[in-house]
């Protein structure tokens, strides 16, 4: 049997377990994955952290390192978020340049963490116009099987939350000190399949969708960004219902995220 045969048998089985209310893996539709955080995964980082979405893995990493602010902020550092596919972690991806894939996950969780306003960059100016700190958010994909914008801000921000500036190591200051960490913005991503609406989806049900939308909210209950993908529609009911949600999922992934609990 082909795959192209065996893949339109498996996204037919999905949808009708879908419209029973069922999925592959046993879980409801509003139902995420087992959610784990281990921060300072890697010791040479500034700050790390290794998230599983089932088996979904992401790493991020940061590196802060002295640079020179942007003319129109002068008085701001600089935050660059860049996110890996790495061909190992998925037959799919390919070695060679930035695939679409990569570029929307560092695009939509760079959004985040910046209009949920995660890190004040004003405090990662050392001199005005003369020297800032450059943090450098590294994501890289280790495992995709599915939900990878959603386990990539996981990541992301719980590496920001254990990140140490090196300040003795470049001479700023006399001792290293820990980021302030503002906001903590959680992504919740849901698929429409049929006419179901499904959080956490893994690979398989994401090939099988009609639509994605990610909403992104932090700990003040704010939207602060929102993310439509793939063709399928979303009514504004539905748009109410995915937000209702990605309220309620953001608290409990906001503690893991955070190390309040495992």
């Amino acid at each position: 049997m082909s795959e192209e045969v065996a893949a339109e048998i498996r996204t037919t089985h999905i949808l009708d377990l879908a419209a029973e209310g069922r999925r592959l893996d046993g879980r409801g539709p509003d139902e995420y994955r087992k959610v784990t955080v281990e921060p300072g995964f890697v010791a040479s980082a500034d700050g790390s952290a290794l998230v599983h979405f089932g088996e979904t893995m992401v790493l991020a990493g940061i590196k802060l390192e002295p640079g020179k602010p942007f003319p129109d902020t002068p008085n701001a550092g600089v935050l660059s978020t860049n996110a890996e596919l790495i061909p190992l972690s998925n037959p799919t991806f390919e070695p060679g340049p930035p695939q679409p894939g990569a570029i929307e996950v560092s695009r939509v969780v760079d959004r985040a963490i910046r209009a949920a306003e995660t890190i004040d960059l004003e405090r990662l100016c050392v001199t005005p116009s003369e020297q800032c700190w450059t943090c450098f958010t590294d994501v890289h994909v280790l495992d995709h099987s599915g939900n990878l914008i959603d386990a990539s801000l996981l990541a992301a921000v719980s590496a920001l939350a254990h990140t140490t500036v090196p300040a003795k190591r470049f001479g700023i200051a006399e001792a290293d000190y820990p980021l302030q960490v503002q906001h903590f913005p959680i992504e919740c991503t849901f698929v429409r399949l049929g006419d179901a609406i499904v959080v956490d989806p893994t690979f398989d049900e994401e090939r099988a969708a009609q639509g994605r939308i990610t909403v992104a909210t932090d700990e003040t209950r704010r939207i602060v960004a929102m993310q439509k993908g793939l063709v399928g529609a979303f009514s504004p009911d539905d748009v109410k219902e995915v937000v209702r949600r990605a309220l309620v999922h953001g608290e409990r992934l906001r503690a893991v995220a955070k190390g309040d609990r495992p």
